[in-house]
């Protein structure tokens, strides 16, 4: 089975709560890495704000779709 596959058939098993769980863990790594490796926050402290935002946005835009079609 491949990545993808394996990806969905993981998300099927899991409930909303688990998807809360797997974003607040990613967050809480990227600010590990922030606080535990400068040069990664050199990095991502040097990029705009609006990079964020746009970024933010485009990959928003498949999901809202998805939503509200």
């Amino acid at each position: 089975m491949n990545l993808f596959g394996l990806a969905e058939e993981l998300g099927k098993k899991m409930k909303w709560y688990d998807f809360s769980l797997l974003k607040l863990s990613v967050f809480f790594a990227t600010l590990f890495l922030m606080t535990a490796w400068s040069g990664f926050r050199t990095l991502v402290l040097g990029i705009a704000w609006y990079w964020f935002l746009i970024i933010t946005i485009l990959l928003m835009i498949p999901l809202l779709k998805k939503m509200f079609s």
